[in-house]
């Protein structure tokens, strides 16, 4: 009985936890979706978003190899976080989420207005933020269901809003080379850096500062997404 309790136990969190993920996931994509006055053909949007969720195990792979290899080399100590290893992990998920969304979507015909850039960027971003989110609500729900509760708010107002915002910063800086193509590699590595800087500064002050201060670290998360959004606005009157 008791390895059959557990079964049970186990699938009903790993229940709670897509339903924890996934739920947040498409409330957060159907508010994105409609900055697109022309909706991108589905196909593409649900592979982008399937490219998001598949870059998750690679992000891990990347980050488990740049632990070891930092260990080895002496830089990192067991058990450290310092700002260099949290900075070197977000760049490893900012660029495997814009390599999702660049093989997908960014060199095939769909793209055919710049709006589409920050579009295809978000619709990754989710994609990866919904498989990285049912991970940690899984562990969570394992403690309690309260835990698992609100580890899934917090990840709704905190870090899934921060993946979407460090890749909408790409899709922006690649939507002003829209109409100028000589300026896409440069763009497209200016908005990494912005989006990396971004995400590692996130990490590092939530584990500096712990619970405590969390409300102005989401705040500061909420101005930038508010920012976001006025580029996205203006990225709509763009012409040649």
């Amino acid at each position: 009985m008791g390895g059959q309790d557990a079964l049970i136990i186990n699938s009903q969190v790993a229940l709670y936890s897509f339903l924890g993920s996934i739920i947040p996931i498409i409330i957060w994509l159907w508010f994105w979706l409609k900055e697109d006055p022309h909706p991108e053909p589905r196909k593409i949007l649900i592979a982008t978003f399937m490219g998001g969720v598949l870059a998750v195990p690679v992000a891990l792979i990347g980050e488990i190899l740049a632990v070891e290899g930092g260990t080895l080399l002496g830089i990192l100590s067991p058990g450290s976080l310092p700002f260099l290893l949290l900075f070197i992990w977000a760049a490893i998920e900012e660029y495997v989420k814009y390599k999702a969304a660049a093989w997908t979507a960014l060199f095939r015909p769909g793209f055919d207005e710049p709006i589409d850039a920050p579009i295809y960027l978000v619709t990754a971003a989710l994609g990866f933020a919904s498989f990285e989110n049912g991970i940690f609500l899984f562990n969570a729900f394992l403690d309690n269901t309260a835990f698992g509760i609100i580890t899934g708010q917090l990840r709704f107002l905190g870090a899934t809003l921060l993946h979407v915002t460090a890749s909408g910063i790409v899709g922006i800086s690649i939507a002003y080379s829209f109409f100028h193509k000589e300026l896409r590699h440069r763009n497209v590595i200016g908005g990494l850096c912005t989006a990396i800087l971004l995400h590692a500064l996130f990490n590092f002050f939530i584990l500096k500062q712990g619970n405590g201060n969390i409300l102005i670290i989401f705040i500061g998360v909420w101005v930038v997404t508010i920012i976001l959004l006025l580029f996205m606005e203006k990225i709509k009157r763009l012409r040649p």
